[in-house]
């Protein structure tokens, strides 16, 4: 996979400045993350330009989402001056490193980004927020998910439809927001997003769970929990639902009505980037050392993970 060096040297200097490493758990630097692969599997078609907003993000993204889980920094305020940065990126003041990082990379998306697809992303982004604040208040208090609140709140929480306004971005386009709100492509969206987000419930399960709260973060852990399931099969049950996930997808896609000539068109691209983020995250999560450090390679050659001791959850 070809990923351009100013992309990872990009990150580098984002580490430096922010200190996030957690070699306890990851058994690796920060850097090994690589999310300029990710953004170039996800997005394969960006251009240079497109292609390091999308890497920038996806580092913001990261770093901010580490800062919140760990108390680094206040949910609200992080909310507060972050949206405020993307509502007005260029008037927007602020010493907030988390909003400094958003200014840089969303004053650079709306360049090129259409109306409806920066509301998007801006209302994307909201959720998500919305979804850090209520997981972080429901650990404080132990609230326990059942398996559907879990679902309902990590669709928001995964951060995947913040991704949905890129593909328009990267495609240059601006698709009508009846056609994004039409209930087959938001169902086109959820699958997406579900496959997106049981499958990284997989991949990190052991990262998690050494930290002793994976209740509030895994699917693995709420699939045990509820339906009595050990270990393996709960992670069976999440790897079904992944397949559910790519079933219901295609599904979603044979009831797409028409819009006209030029919008199947721009919904086809559309489509063929849910598509990319889809196989995309899949492929960089089996390849990434996030997950599990030094021995990536051959947990992907045996389907083997050992798990890891687990320590006290950071403050």
């Amino acid at each position: 996979m070809w990923c351009p060096v100013h992309l990872i040297n990009g990150f580098v200097t984002l580490c430096d400045m922010t200190r996030l490493a957690e070699p306890q758990v990851r058994g690796h630097d920060y850097i090994d993350i690589d999310t300029g692969a990710l953004a170039a599997v996800c997005y394969p078609d960006a251009d240079a330009f497109h292609l390091k907003v999308c890497s920038d993000f996806l580092n913001w993204l990261f770093i901010i989402d580490d800062w919140m889980e760990y108390n680094v920094v206040d949910v609200q305020r992080t909310h507060k001056s972050c949206i405020s940065a993307l509502c007005d990126p260029i008037n927007f003041d602020t010493e907030q490193l988390g909003a400094k990082m958003c200014k840089s990379f969303f004053s650079r998306l709306r360049e090129t980004a259409g109306p409806g697809c920066t509301e998007r992303f801006i209302h994307a982004s909201e959720l998500f927020f919305a979804a850090v604040a209520k997981q972080v208040d429901d650990r404080t208090k132990g609230n326990m998910y059942d398996l559907e609140s879990y679902i309902a709140l990590r669709r928001d929480l995964g951060a995947a439809k913040i991704g949905f306004p890129l593909i328009e971005f990267v495609a240059q386009i601006d698709l009508p927001d009846e056609v994004v709100s039409h209930p087959a492509v938001i169902a086109l969206q959820d699958a997406t997003n579900d496959h997106t987000i049981w499958s990284n419930d997989i991949f990190s399960y052991n990262m998690e769970q050494s930290r002793g709260d994976v209740h509030w973060h895994n699917m693995v852990a709420v699939l045990m929990h509820e339906r009595g399931l050990d270990l393996q099969g709960a992670i069976d049950y999440a790897g079904q639902m992944c397949k559910n996930a790519i079933q219901h997808f295609e599904s979603s896609r044979a009831n797409l009505p028409s819009w006209g000539e030029e919008v199947d068109r721009q919904v086809a691209i559309y489509v063929e980037g849910m598509q990319n983020c889809m196989v995309g995250s899949l492929h960089w999560q089996s390849n990434s050392a996030r997950y599990f450090g030094k021995d990536v390679h051959a947990v992907k050659r045996d389907r083997i993970v050992k798990l890891i001791p687990k320590r006290p959850c950071k403050a």
